[in-house]
């Protein structure tokens, strides 16, 4: 993932090296039940095509706004007379079936569509009278490279207005099912092309298994989407590649180099004398591409992700600087030895940071095109084109929503991840911006077409767990132009969590939201919970909760302290869900009575003098602050003992261990810290909060710690004990 400056990795992307590492997030073993229905769907044609108009009110209102995608935020505007027209170039002569015109308040009452093949000489399609402005959905039929909007009569005084001018149709023979696949055109006005035929790249990131290839690219053909990304080639590829043909999808097919996926991803290699690291990756790559150079679901080939933004995560300074120009000399030559192999596909390589460029403008002129990742900050990715001067094309390799590293914290100091509206909001931004590069950016395939039901899955995933979610429709209206007539997924807005920064351990907190289901559908409610940033696992673990009425939820909070995710997931019973989420910090549940432990002096039979956040002593799980705690050394028996001062009279001892905790410990008292009585024992600690009634009377509390719970010492953010 990638946004145009250095960033660490997200949680719960790529990590490691696997050869056909198709965008796993983090790998979960979901068992889909039903594969998503195959639906036939016409082709969008004209978005961001060619268009001119007889006139423009002003240069924010030239004609290329509207086929842009954008059905509320640009539009065409003419000036304020009869006649005008607005027309789109397809490119190639197509067959037609419909016009959709999406009218602004200025709208032509009377027009006519036409259709031409050389953009001169031109024929009716319809005539349309008394229009009254909205959306015009017109059929018709016959075919041409060029279809026209002819306005002969205005709604009122000012001019035609359109916010978007959407051709339908068929190819005249779809070029995703033979032909080479080159770069054409020039300077400042490229296009992709295959088998001599305008492609342009309508793409998602592929998560799903090979084996279920054959379940997925019906529905992907029934998005629009012509294209798939891959990380990985090797011999488990040909059924993806099959499959992807079989439904006229094409596949950048890539070819993983360390350190892929952005710093902290991969490990480090040294392309200035790394010799044998290059050579073994050359003549692998090499094998590869002569295999698949002739299939016809290979649409380009694709070196390394993300590198030269992922090396400064192995060196610095003059070192980082070496690596990269090496690194991207290296990718020169996988480019040349490729088009030595197979000269009827292009080469390009990916990065997250248009900082890349101009090593690979300096290091690799055998790349045809460039690539990108990049999610929230993508609508800067053309200025840094447009002043880094380059001669080159690109595509948007991944895009789409904001992502964790892109995103503000909220209060409880973690990423605020963005609601389910603004993600589907994100890819229509995304997409805007790509169709909006005209001649220069050449599509996207954006993040990400998976099925993880876990936190990184749940940020990006169209279909986490196999639900569809409103970013799945934004992409599918982005590239087939409508979703007219689906059923689409309930809409979560205005969540919240009380108390959102003090819930007790083990007790419970309240959710609500408002949840509305667009088709009136019955929706049914799961409650979910991840303890990423509470204690790294990645996982979503349905949650013990009630419903309250009135989209409000009681939800018991986990026993482990920290931030966690809870998340609403809305079904619609339809195949698809609304899924939101908010942080909620968790606390230790308070104790009654006086805390007579707190800043007394504090002793144990160890401590970590220096590791993560250590010094660890043992005053630290006697100072009243969770975020401090006392660590031992990493073997058993081990103690902790503080001393009130006097004997004295207390109830309860509360125990908040760091993720390093007992599995079996006595709680011991003593009136002269030499003779001690066993008060509690346990054998079946789990690490989290201990509440232990011990009413007694004593000086000293000792916890004599028999057996770890983890292969790390013990460790505990407060020893607590309660008059």
């Amino acid at each position: 993932m990638s946004p145009l400056l250095s960033h660490p990795t997200p949680a719960g992307r790529r990590v490691g090296v696997p050869l056909l590492a198709l965008g796993a997030l983090i790998a979960s073993s979901l068992t889909l039940t039903a594969s998503p229905p195959a639906q036939a769907a016409e082709t969008l044609l004209s978005q961001g095509r060619p268009a001119t108009a007889s006139s423009q009110e002003g240069e924010a209102f030239g004609a290329s706004a509207a086929v842009d995608g954008n059905l509320s935020g640009t539009r065409w505007a003419s000036q304020w007379s009869d006649p005008q027209w607005i027309q789109v170039d397809l490119g190639s002569k197509q067959n037609l079936s419909r016009v959709v015109l999406t009218w602004e308040a200025a709208h032509a009452k009377n027009y006519e569509l036409q259709a031409s093949d050389n953009g001169t000489d031109w024929r009716a399609l319809k005539t349309v009278t008394g229009s009254d402005g909205g959306t015009d959905d017109v059929a018709v039929s016959g075919a041409g490279r060029y279809v026209r909007m002819l306005g002969t009569a205005r709604t009122g005084g000012y001019g035609y207005s359109l916010w978007e001018f959407q051709v339908y149709g068929d190819a005249d023979g779809p070029p995703a099912t033979g032909g080479a696949v080159a770069v054409t055109g020039s300077q400042g006005n490229w296009q992709l092309t295959v088998g001599g035929k305008p492609y342009q790249v309508k793409g998602l990131t592929w998560g799903p298994s090979v084996a279920d290839a054959a379940r997925y690219m019906p529905d992907l053909k029934s998005m629009g989407v012509n294209t798939i990304r891959t990380w990985g080639t090797d011999g488990s590829s040909k059924p993806l590649l099959d499959e992807a043909a079989a439904n006229g999808i094409r596949v950048v097919s890539g070819f993983w180099l360390q350190p892929g996926g952005g710093p902290g991803s991969g490990g480090c290699v040294n392309y200035v004398t790394d010799t044998a690291y290059k050579s073994t990756s050359l003549t692998e790559f090499a094998k590869w591409v002569d295999t698949y150079k002739s299939h016809p679901g290979v649409l380009m080939w694709n070196v390394g992700n993300e590198s030269v933004l992922g090396l400064q995560n192995c060196y610095s300074g003059t070192e980082l600087e070496n690596q990269r120009n090496a690194y991207t000399s290296f990718v020169n030559d996988v480019a040349k030895r490729i088009h030595s192999i197979d000269p009827d596909h292009p080469v390009t390589s990916t990065d997250a940071w248009t900082g890349a460029w101009p090593y690979y403008k300096r290091n690799a002129p055998d790349l045809d095109l460039y690539s990108m990742n990049s999610y929230g900050d993508i609508c800067n990715v053309r200025g840094a084109w447009e002043q880094g001067g380059y001669t080159k094309p690109y595509i948007i390799t991944e895009g789409g929503p904001a992502g964790e590293w892109e995103v503000p914290d909220d209060a409880n100091g973690v990423p605020d991840e963005p609601t389910d509206v603004q993600k589907a909001d994100g890819y229509t931004k995304a997409w805007g911006c790509v169709t909006g590069h005209q001649g220069v950016a050449l599509g996207a395939t954006l993040f990400h077409y998976g099925l993880e039901h876990d936190f990184g899955g749940v940020w990006f995933n169209l279909l986490p767990d196999g639900l569809k979610r409103l970013s799945y429709y934004a992409v599918k209206k982005a590239y087939a132009g409508s979703t007219s007539g689906d059923n689409t997924p309930p809409v979560i807005t205005n969540m919240g969590v009380t108390p959102s920064s003090a819930a007790p351990a083990g007790q419970e907190f309240t959710v609500r939201a408002d949840v509305r289901d667009p088709d009136g559908d019955p929706v049914k409610y799961k409650i979910f919970l991840s303890g990423n940033y509470a204690s790294g696992d990645k996982g979503l673990v349905e949650a013990r909760w009630r419903s309250t009425g009135n989209g409000t939820f009681a939800v018991t909070a986990p026993e482990k302290l920290g931030v966690w995710k809870v998340y609403i997931q809305a079904e619609d019973g339809r195949g698809n869900a609304g899924i939101d989420t908010k942080s909620v910090k968790v606390v230790a549940p308070p104790v009654d009575g006086t805390n007579v432990a707190l800043n007394k002096p504090a002793t144990a039979s160890s401590f970590q003098a220096s590791y993560g956040d250590c010094p660890c002593p043992a005053g630290r799980a006697t100072d009243g602050k969770t975020e401090t705690r006392w660590a031992s050394d990493w073997s058993d028996p081990q103690w902790i003992q503080v001393d009130l001062g006097a004997p004295t009279a207390f109830r309860k001892i509360q125990l908040v261990w760091d993720p390093a905790y007992a599995k079996s410990y006595d709680v011991q008292v003593s009136d002269d810290g030499t003779n001690w009585r066993t008060v509690h024992t346990t054998t079946s600690g789990n690490g989290d909060i201990d509440t232990i009634d011990a009413s007694t009377t004593a000086r000293h509390v000792r916890l004599q710690l028999k057996a770890r719970g983890t292969a790390w010492g013990y460790s505990l953010h407060e020893f607590g004990v309660y008059s």
